[in-house]
């Protein structure tokens, strides 16, 4: 899929849940918070976050690391105009710099003058891309030293009951969320390609995958 058609499809399914999206989401996206708190940036670091959607967590980011250097893009121009909105409402618009880009190919020197990332966060997005293998890839060579890669999204929600976790997983098919079940492997496989050290969780019984790839 080129980066138009995605983009173009993006729009489509966030045209109108934009506008719902946080409020709607806080119940179920789990573990952004936890995420947050395991950033811990040096002072005047550089954090970006992949797939920003609504700006929610570039927010809360700023807003816990006041120090912090922030940037976010996402392929949807829909989504930005809103999380253009919710910055400006926020008084934040000279920490948080955003851009539209595709997480599969991003650059960051091309998106933002910045050669590599301190930190980099992929929230509930790689679930929502197809090759999201392309996008864990990218982000590790744009590690800088001693950076680390912050990932949560959906897990194999092992802990849940079968028809719960059928139900969920038709639900978030119709958002075209698919999550996978090699993520965890995949991201051991990522660390190792590119020399990092990874940590994975699966809180929630299961149902959120957390993962820390840290450049030694």
């Amino acid at each position: 899929m080129s980066t138009s058609t995605a983009a173009e499809q993006m729009d489509r399914i966030y045209r109108y849940q934009r506008f719902i999206y946080d409020a709607s989401r806080r119940h179920f996206l789990l573990g952004r918070d936890t995420l947050i708190r395991g950033l811990l940036p040096p002072d005047g670091g550089t954090v970006v976050e992949a797939g920003c959607g609504t700006a929610r967590n570039l927010i809360e980011i700023a807003r816990a690391y006041p120090k912090a250097k922030l940037h976010g893009f996402d392929i949807s121009n829909a989504m930005l105009t809103t999380a253009r909105r919710k910055i400006s409402a926020t008084g934040l618009e000279q920490r948080i710099t955003l851009a539209a880009g595709d997480a599969t190919e991003f650059n960051l020197q091309h998106l933002f003058g910045v050669p590599r990332a301190d930190r980099i966060v992929i929230s509930y997005a790689l679930s929502m891309i197809r090759p999201w293998r392309d996008v864990v890839a990218c982000a590790c060579r744009q590690l800088a030293d001693r950076g680390s890669l912050h990932v949560v999204d959906f897990g194999q929600l092992e802990g849940l009951p079968p028809l719960a976790k059928a139900t969920l997983f038709r639900w978030l098919a119709r958002f075209q969320v698919h999550p996978s079940p090699d993520l965890e492997r995949d991201l051991r496989v990522a660390a190792t390609t590119h020399g990092l050290d990874a940590y994975i969780a699966h809180p929630f019984r299961g149902y959120a995958t957390y993962a820390v790839l840290k450049r030694p």
